[in-house]
């Protein structure tokens, strides 16, 4: 009986085995070495690691399945081809909805606002609005989150304070924790700090429009572009500050941290084995403290602290078992 061509096998395999991907470095001057030194991640030489792409959808930049039947698929070939087994209840997406990613801010990043999915679908390209949402896995002493406008800002007040060189006086500041977990709607003005490492998810979106930049300048000298008007017409000034979220027990050790209509976020501390996912739903799961086990792996390698993985609707419930103990981010669509 004759064999059918590779990627013949890999369009008729099943998508129901825990699905990980190679990370996707990016390099910028706000970036730094945390990437490896903390997550475990094999990056190359340079002090400059800003972001680590681990589950990702958007154009170009593809996550790669590095292990079973499916090796060596996209994750754009996963929503085509085996969009029912991947995505479940939410099967019919065009590209699968959500990124997330590690950053390392070695240096405070710039102040910027993302549009809504409205203002997106207009751009072009069009691109999905983005919405987002940051954990704090570690934090210097001192180092800032910025969130939203303070009260009584508004567009005029806030043009002004572009044209005058002091826009940080209209951003609303906190000194973040680690473990604390900051919302950031769409059209909503912020920056990250120097001296944090966060994972962020959101949607498969990379539209920024850029406020500020601190008055930095790159390797040539030149400063980055900035996109005022644009991001004018993005804000929401409506929103005003943002402060970390109150999480909410929603059972066992699981803290609901952010419950949108993008997407619903949940801490999950592991001191016995759970199981994620049998709902129906694809679930991206992320390592944040300790290492596990997990059932369906093809590699058969452990999940440590820095590593992600996608549980398939089709994979059913997967049972996850810590080695002492662990906690994770337990990603999904409602």
């Amino acid at each position: 009986m004759p064999v059918a061509p590779l990627a013949t096998q890999k369009l008729m395999a099943t998508c129901d085995y825990l699905l990980r991907f190679e990370p996707i470095f990016r390099r910028y001057l706000w970036g730094g070495r945390r990437l490896e030194t903390v997550l475990g991640k094999g990056i190359g030489e340079g002090e400059d690691y800003a972001e680590s792409w681990e589950v990702v959808d958007h154009g170009a930049d593809q996550s790669v399945v590095t292990a079973g039947p499916l090796k060596g698929l996209s994750l754009g070939e996963l929503v085509r081809e085996h969009g029912k087994d991947l995505l479940g209840l939410h099967a019919g997406h065009k590209q699968f909805p959500l990124l997330m990613k590690f950053l390392d801010c070695n240096r405070t990043l710039s102040v910027q606002v993302h549009p809504n999915d409205e203002q997106a679908a207009k751009l072009t390209p069009p691109d999905l609005g983005k919405t987002e949402a940051w954990v704090v896995l570690a934090a210097e002493p001192g180092a800032k989150i910025y969130a939203g406008l303070r009260h009584g800002v508004d567009r005029l007040k806030l043009a002004e304070a572009l044209d005058e060189g002091r826009l940080e006086d209209c951003l609303h500041t906190i000194e973040p924790r680690v473990g604390e977990c900051l919302f950031i709607p769409a059209g909503t003005v912020h920056a990250l700090g120097a001296g944090l490492l966060v994972a962020e998810i959101q949607q498969a979106s990379d539209t920024t429009f850029r406020l500020f930049d601190w008055n930095r300048v790159d390797a040539s000298g030149k400063p980055r572009s900035l996109h005022i008007q644009q991001g004018l017409e993005a804000i929401d000034f409506s929103l005003g500050p943002a402060e970390p979220q109150t999480p909410r027990a929603v059972g066992g050790e699981v803290q609901r941290l952010v419950d949108c209509d993008k997407f619903v976020l949940d801490r999950m501390g592991l001191s016995t084995p759970e199981a994620v996912g049998g709902d129906g739903r694809c679930h991206l799961i992320a390592v944040i403290d300790g290492e596990l086990e997990a059932e369906k792996s093809a590699d058969g390698q452990p999940l440590a602290l820095g590593d992600t993985a996608l549980v398939p609707a089709a994979a059913g419930a997967v049972e996850l078992r810590p080695r002492s103990r662990a906690v994770i981010l337990d990603i999904f669509e409602r």
